[in-house]
């Protein structure tokens, strides 16, 4: 049986972690902090959000950099994701700075933590050709019913995402976000800070997106399939609530779910919404503010989901 939520993440350690002034040029989220103290301050984030996980009964694996100098490696989702029915796949990224962090022996990485890797699917090359797409960054994907939606920016391509989808067996469902949610606007860099699915929600942000025949076609397709919309502001969406993960959890609720997030984004949650997302989950705010300040990304791009099966 598919799974929406994972039961297990895998995280990367933020031993480099810093500005990178090539990534911020299409991640409008980024900051420049000229502050001694930013790698200390992640790596004691990065500690809390594994506390965090612990507590919420949530398997966490922690994996060592490839590069210990990559300044965006606590953002490990978005050069690989895992799958159900063991596979693997390595992701070809936008930046050349971010491409040090792909692991050429994930698998036996992984394999050597008790999983079970059926296959590996290199998109690297890709690269090549200039066809990016940034793992569950570009997609954010209905695992149940094999729908990815994905907004289309420097860093996600179109034609590669229909290509994974014939790889992978989804639904290509694309779309155009841009962060003030005009026709002119910056396109958002990544679909994970725009909307998240859960097994019986979605967040979404409609109004970063400025083609209303995309907005209809997006809410159709998750109220088809059951989910309740949860909508997000453009505020809302700048201060990364769209940007959360549903988890299964060994402890807490009957229900077993839990939904990670940040402190930011938990703050800037109106009451409704709160109580409309406590209603599938366990709210595990985390306080990751120079992460999201530096790095330009939350609690939901720091976990990888790990949907391997033990060996």
């Amino acid at each position: 049986m598919t799974h929406q939520s994972a039961s297990a993440v895998i995280l990367v350690r933020p031993t480099g972690f810093g500005y990178d002034p090539e990534t911020a040029e299409s991640n409008a989220f980024q900051h420049a902090r000229h502050d001694p103290e930013v790698q200390r301050k992640a790596a004691e984030e990065f500690d809390a959000l594994l506390d965090a996980l612990r507590h919420a009964g949530v398997s966490a694996t922690v994996l060592d950099p490839t590069d210990p100098a990559a300044p965006n490696s606590v953002f490990p989702n978005n050069w690989f994701s895992t799958h159900a029915d063991g596979t693997v796949v390595l992701y070809p990224m936008c930046s050349a700075s971010r491409r040090v962090e792909r692991d050429p022996h994930l698998r036996q990485r992984l394999e050597q933590e008790g999983r079970h890797v059926r296959q590996v699917l290199d998109l690297s090359r890709w690269e090549d050709r200039n066809l990016f797409l940034e793992g569950t960054g570009s997609l954010v994907l209905d695992r149940v019913h094999h729908l990815a939606f994905a907004c289309i920016s420097p860093r996600t391509s179109e034609p590669a995402l229909n290509a994974w989808c014939e790889y992978l067996g989804y639904t290509p469902m694309p779309f155009l976000a841009t962060m003030d949610g005009t026709l002119a606007g910056q396109p958002v860099y990544h679909t994970n800070v725009v909307m998240s699915i859960g097994e019986q929600f979605a967040v979404v942000c409609l109004e970063a997106m400025p083609y209303p025949a995309e907005r209809d076609e997006l809410r159709k397709a998750l109220e088809e399939v059951g989910k309740e919309l949860i909508p997000i502001t453009l505020h809302q969406m700048n201060h990364f609530v769209g940007n959360l993960l549903q988890l299964r959890s060994r402890n807490g609720r009957p229900d077993g779910l839990c939904i990670l997030l940040s402190e930011t984004a938990f703050q800037a949650l109106r009451p409704e919404q709160r109580l409309a997302l406590q209603r599938h989950g366990q709210l595990v705010p985390v306080p990751v503010p120079t992460i999201e300040a530096v790095g330009g990304g939350s609690v939901r791009c720091m976990l990888a989901e790990d949907l391997l099966g033990g060996q």
